[in-house]
């Protein structure tokens, strides 16, 4: 088995791998959270410009008037489109950034068994090594007295 200290290095090494995985992940989370959030923004001014479009319609709208709204709302169902399409983009990069995070920390936690299991080793060792001495000891006594 590899040395403890190679092994607590891997350890060390898996860890800022895995920190820097859950950065990466904090911000896709963030930006996917962002994207929702514009999604939000456009649909709720879209609803309140077909509310006005409504409203101008029972008021009465030129021809040219009733053209630039359904135009301008043909736009803003385009962006909500686009915006949907980011959505779904961030949501993958989400996806793929948990993957990786997941893999690190999977990683990070094996070695960190290893670690532990070569403690475990080292102490039995020590631990049967002080009982051989112990029982070394004990029997001397007890040919010396008698």
């Amino acid at each position: 088995m590899a040395t403890t200290s190679a092994l607590e290095t891997l350890v060390e090494l898996a860890t800022k791998e895995t920190d820097e995985a859950t950065k990466r992940l904090g911000r896709t989370v963030r930006i996917s959270e962002e994207s929702q959030q514009k999604l939000t923004i456009l649909l709720e001014y879209r609803e309140d410009y077909a509310i006005r479009f409504q409203e101008s319609l029972s008021v009465g709208l030129t021809p040219m008037n009733y053209r630039n709204f359904q135009l301008f709302i043909e736009k803003i169902d385009t962006a909500i489109t686009g915006q949907k399409e980011v959505i779904k983009q961030a949501q993958e990069r989400v996806a793929e950034a948990r993957t990786v995070w997941q893999a690190c920390e999977r990683k990070r936690l094996t070695y960190d068994t290893l670690v532990t299991r070569a403690k475990q080793e080292k102490m039995q060792r020590e631990n049967r090594i002080d009982q051989k001495q112990t029982d070394e000891y004990a029997s001397r006594i007890a040919f010396y007295k008698k």
